[in-house]
């Protein structure tokens, strides 16, 4: 008999990604994926420990499969974190494995079906570094993938566990990402997203390093022009979550000369207060995250920008904050993700007096959306009669005639009425409306036509993500 898998995800791309993978190595063990968790023999959840919130989550989520009888699995960030202390503290827990031990999920799944002793897995792979790639199979991928070209973190900000989490900077080779694109292209994907903690910063480890004018230089523009060159077929490149330090004058250059870029970079900044910015050590200043944001636009004047930011970290005072608010409206983000601090452990900001109050945090987090939602609104509303290029992701919802996709510039657009038109098509519609977070459009004419290839993937189950 098969035995049922659910799998549920917390946090951010990374994790969506490990899940994806998760899934592909179940699959081939013979596990059959559903999306309810209360008819699975197996429970796997995938987590994030970067915010408090998708900690309580998890916790919250295991309890609640406290007395079911499946074998429940605790994977990623928050494993890796507490390891042992998560056995002895929710001891119906089977099995713990860290993000560098997914590929052991099938052998550990059996030996718990079997009977085995709780089991934990939570080893760095810094000697010899693994990477779970996308099986293309014979029903083809998804009209977008992603990659990953790197794990870990140097970075040590004051206030992020990654670097405990996810261990220090590994790199793939070149040549591996090159050809996982290609194969993913050739199974019908349109679109790519490399992944990264740190995704710029990456290094080909086969490829001696000879960049020594920037000691913020790394060698991400040259794997994008390698992709770019390589496979051509493909549509649109994303990348994700770059930092400030190593958005440089190579990577500016490859924006202006790159189309297959997509129009749109996420750049996290936390803060618009060069003192908050040295007390979470992100080793840049406002004025150089401005000046680097100016070079990227001018050398793509369709680019939008979103952002990271954190609100109450230890020491901001209402001065600091007004800064970022500033900032903000300087840069003009067409959609942000903040976030109130919390304290996690094993990171150096433990050590700075969190004197912020909740109360206040919430009434700044508040203040910084309501600024936010203006500039969205805003750039949402600058659309309408517009044409824009649309890479369709599927129904917005189950059933539903209405279909969902993205521009190059990463705005959401719904098109009524299309009913037909397949997850992976590239179309130009007209739009006619802005809402809140989205417009809605006309469907003009189809540029490219749906891969016979794209597969129409079953439903995940996923909790709501709490962003990286």
């Amino acid at each position: 008999m098969t035995k049922r898998l659910a799998l549920v995800t917390f946090g951010c791309q990374m994790n969506v990604h490990d899940s994806q993978r998760i899934e592909e190595l179940m699959l081939a063990a013979g596990y059959e994926i559903i999306a309810d968790v209360e008819g699975a023999d197996v429970v796997i959840l995938n987590t994030c420990s970067v915010r408090e919130k998708a900690e309580q989550k998890l916790r919250s989520e295991a309890g609640r499969l406290k007395k079911a009888d499946v074998i429940l699995v605790v994977a990623g960030c928050v494993a890796q974190q507490e390891g042992e202390r998560l056995i002895k503290s929710m001891p119906y827990i089977d099995i713990v494995v860290g993000p560098d031990n997914l590929a052991e999920l099938p052998a550990l799944v059996r030996d718990a079906e079997l009977g085995a002793t709780p089991a934990v897995r939570t080893v760095f792979d810094v000697e010899d570094p693994r990477f779970l790639t996308n099986q293309v199979r014979e029903g083809g991928v998804g009209a977008s993938a992603y990659v990953t070209v790197m794990k870990g973190c140097n970075e040590r900000c004051s206030f992020c566990i990654v670097p405990h989490t996810r261990g220090p900077e590994r790199y793939r080779s070149a040549r591996d990402i090159v050809h996982e694109v290609r194969a993913l292209v050739d199974g019908g994907a349109r679109e790519v997203v490399l992944l990264g903690q740190t995704v710029n910063s990456f290094m080909d480890p086969e490829t001696p390093a000879e960049i020594d004018r920037d000691p913020d230089e790394s060698q991400f523009p040259a794997l994008l022009r390698r992709i770019a060159e390589e496979a051509p077929a493909l549509d649109r490149l994303r990348y994700t979550s770059p930092h400030p330090r190593h958005l440089t004058a190579s990577l500016v250059r490859a924006h202006a000369d790159l189309a297959v870029l997509a129009d749109h970079v996420h750049m996290p900044v936390q803060s618009g207060s060069d003192r908050m910015l040295k007390r979470m050590i992100r080793r840049y200043t406002r004025e150089e995250y401005v000046s680097r944001v100016d070079a990227l636009r001018t050398a793509r004047p369709s680019l939008t920008m979103s952002t990271d930011i954190i609100v109450g970290f230890p020491g901001e005072t209402a001065a600091d904050f007004e800064l970022t608010l500033s900032l903000v409206r300087e840069v003009g983000f067409s959609a942000l993700y903040g976030f109130k601090y919390s304290p996690r452990p094993f990171t150096p900001a433990l050590r700075l007096e969190d004197d912020v109050s909740n109360e206040e945090k919430q009434t700044r987090l508040l203040a910084l959306f309501e600024v936010s939602d203006a500039l969205t609104r805003a750039n949402l509303a600058s659309m309408v009669g517009t044409r824009v290029e649309v890479l369709i992701e599927g129904p917005s919802r189950p059933g539903a005639s209405t279909r969902v996709g993205r521009t190059r510039r990463n705005e959401i657009v719904h098109l009524p009425g299309t009913v037909g038109l397949d997850a992976g098509a590239v179309v130009v519609a007209e739009v006619a409306r802005a809402n809140k977070h989205s417009v809605e459009g006309r469907l003009e004419s189809i540029k490219l036509p749906a891969s016979a290839k794209v597969m129409q993937t079953h439903r995940r189950v996923a909790l709501p993500v709490v962003q990286a």
